[in-house]
């Protein structure tokens, strides 16, 4: 049987609305369907066809051909068939209809006439090329995406992928576009003949933590062309475009550098902002005690274990040797094994590395509440917080013998370790390090030679590339941890998931030390797209719709419905910390028998399976999880199913939301999560 052809014929512009009030080329992009722009013959046609077409490209459609009348007085075919040209869009003039004649039988002979010329199967049928042009293109399409996967294994190496693990070309994800929390996936052999070759997939990672609000935002795409058409890329040393000094003045002065940084540095991403983190405090450090390179201790950081800050070698550096490390990385420093936090058969615990225990020797401390347990200033004054402070010393005692490497900056990931396993740590346990390193009374503190009263210590960097603007519900830790950095680094959700970006931001005290008189005392680090306009412009437009998300009614009541017991707070306040996951569904989770532990903060869920092996080379979780990749998941609000692609972590299994995915889409994956595991 030969495959019929449906056709969606439009009504209005690309921009009429639909019953929805949404316009028509954002209703029907999630189809991604074969498309044929028909132009506007008339006065005015020949805008108004240009900016259709170019509505259609920001918006990811493939514009497959243009059709137009040929009006013989406006003649806008002309025009059009050379612009079109250029574009490689192919373009069809149709002859115009006649006019109409008072006399409707003639009238009716004359339009069949004219309808049998126009599409007739012969070479004159006008209509019939576009129309066998749809075919082509269609065949094409499925050809390309039917060979992509052997194509793709051919020819291209994949990051943190085992090549040798890849067997079948099923294996590889063929995403043919994206749209929203979903990628359009090909399926080369669909379950049923009439199926399509296209399904809904559940993007589970947040395409690798970047995503944030939706795949193909309209708002972002023009953002990002506003800019790319005023300035392309231009060169940022010793010089200013409005993009970059509008984002580093409202992450400065009104985002997570509020009230402490005074300078944003740009990069390309969160590895190399973290590079740049570690010159600025290792600068800052070495002058302000003296330390003398090739006569002194080799400079290094206090981590902890678990920690990972990216794939360039020195922010590999400030790792300890794992899994993640290659043939020439030097780890330089010490990482303490801090207590996580985790939901455990129903309880909130926080658990205990054996080198902490409490007195009583139990390796767990029980909470009745996450809000109770991430409530850090409260428990300043609890007797783990001295438990911690004791060790801490004791740590820093050791680590400050003659001979040991010097350190020379605190980097933390504050609240979770994500490439490390998803680990929650004890907010009280960074909270008490970053103070141990700034007090004069612990062994790490160093004389200052500067007058500048408020750094002390070493200094302290923030890695917020993953957790950082909203990704665990807040725009900063620093606001549940009580303290500030020196530096903070973001990336990631800091252009909405759309462009490689990053931003590393310092305390003045940082900067001053490369002020100077010569080049050489400069910080003598960038690259060729530093502050490029584009994601600057796009990184503007993804903090302001944040923002308001921020304010908005989902958002508030995702945090009632992690209100303490159901009550509201006194003073009327939301809860500090929440998440986008059910808190009945993630207990429940929690006291599954396969599960070890649950842990949810705003988008990010993570539970760790039962493993005797464990850890990153553990495949249980992928196993676990296999369920996902065939389950057709229904939310109730539409009537496409869809899947889940999912990636995980050795023996910990993860899913990441965007921050406005519909709580309809969650509370449907938390049921098939939690039918799909069984008891």
């Amino acid at each position: 049987m030969e495959p019929g052809v449906m056709y969606l014929e439009t009504a209005g512009g690309v921009h009429s609305p639909v019953m929805s009030g949404s316009t028509q080329v954002n209703a029907y992009r999630p189809l991604l369907l074969p498309t044929l722009l028909v132009g506007d013959p008339k006065l005015g046609g020949i805008s108004s066809t240009i900016s259709a077409y170019e509505s259609l490209l920001l918006r990811g459609y493939h514009v497959d051909g243009v059709a137009m009348f040929r009006d013989p007085y406006y003649r806008n075919y002309e025009y059009l068939a050379q612009y079109f040209a250029e574009q490689n869009v192919p373009f069809y003039s149709v002859t115009h209809p006649p006019d109409k004649v008072e006399n409707g039988d003639e009238n009716h002979r004359i339009t069949q006439e004219y309808y049998s010329q126009i599409t007739s199967e012969s070479v004159n049928g006008e209509v019939m090329l576009f129309d066998n042009k749809l075919d082509q293109v269609h065949t094409e399409r499925l050809k390309d995406l039917g060979s992509m996967a052997k194509r793709t294994i051919d020819t291209v190496w994949w990051p943190f992928v085992q090549h040798g693990l890849v067997k079948e070309q099923n294996d590889v994800t063929v995403i043919d576009s994206a749209s929203g929390d979903f990628f359009s996936v090909f399926d080369p052999s669909p379950a049923c003949a009439n199926s399509s070759n296209l399904s809904h997939k559940f993007d589970g990672s947040a395409s690798w933590w970047t995503q944030a609000l939706g795949h193909g935002h309209p708002q972002l795409t023009l953002a990002a062309a506003k800019a790319a058409g005023r300035y392309g890329h231009v060169i940022f040393p010793q010089a200013s475009h409005l993009p970059a000094l509008r984002l580093a003045e409202r992450l400065v002065h009104e985002g997570p550098g509020a009230g402490w940084a005074s300078r944003a540095y740009f990069s390309d991403d969160g590895s190399t902002g973290m590079e740049v983190a570690l010159k600025m405090a290792f600068r800052a450090f070495s002058k302000r005690e003296g330390w003398r390179k090739h006569i002194d201790p080799e400079l290094g950081v206090l981590g902890l274990k678990g920690s990972y800050h990216g794939d360039t070698i020195g922010a590999m550096d400030a790792c300890e040797e794992g899994i993640f490390t290659c043939e020439w990385h030097n780890a330089k420093g010490y990482w303490l094994d801090p207590p996580t936090v985790g939901i455990r058969a129903g309880r909130v615990q926080v658990i205990l590395p054996p080198n902490t225990l409490l007195a009583d020797g139990d390796p767990t401390v029980q909470f009745e509440s996450l809000s109770g347990l991430y409530d850090v200033e409260t428990r300043l004054q609890s007797s783990l917080a001295q438990q911690y402070r004791k060790f801490i010393h004791n740590c820093l005692s050791r680590m400050q013998r003659p001979g040991q490497v010097k350190l020379g900056a605190l980097v933390i990931e504050p609240l979770v370790m994500g490439a490390g396993g998803m680990i929650f740590v004890d907010p009280l346990f960074q909270r008490v390090l970053v103070d141990a390193v700034r007090s004069p009374g612990t062994p790490n503190h160093q004389s200052s030679n500067s007058t500048t009263a408020e750094w002390h210590g070493m200094p302290v960097i923030f890695d917020e590339v993953f957790v950082g603007l909203y990704r665990v519900g807040m725009r900063t830790c620093s606001s549940l941890l009580g303290v500030n950095p020196d530096i903070a680094v973001y990336a990631k959700i800091l252009t909405g998931g759309l462009m490689p970006m990053a931003v590393t931001l310092a305390y003045d005290g940082i900067y001053q030390a490369f002020m100077g008189d010569t080049k050489a005392e400069a910080l003598l680090h960038g690259h060729s797209y530093t502050a490029h306009p584009i994601g600057c412009e796009v990184a503007n437009e993804a903090l302001d719709l944040l923002e308001k998300l921020s304010e908005s009614d989902h958002w508030a009541l995702a945090r009632r419905n992690w209100e303490t017991s159901g009550k509201s707070a006194l003073d009327g306040t939301l809860p500090a910390v929440w998440s986008f996951w059910d808190p009945s569904f993630t207990k429940k989770l929690s006291m599954n028998p396969k599960i070890e532990e649950v842990m949810t903060l705003g988008t990010v869920l993570a539970f760790r399976l039962r493993d005797s092996a464990g850890g990153y080379g553990s495949a249980s979780a992928q196993a676990a999880l296999t369920f996902l990749q065939n389950v057709r998941i229904l939310d109730g609000s539409s009537t496409v199913p869809f899947g889940v692609h999912y990636r995980t972590l050795g023996n910990v299994a993860y899913l990441m939301s965007s921050l406005n995915t519909r709580p309809e889409t969650l509370r449907a994956l938390e049921s098939a999560i939690m039918d799909g595991l069984g008891d």
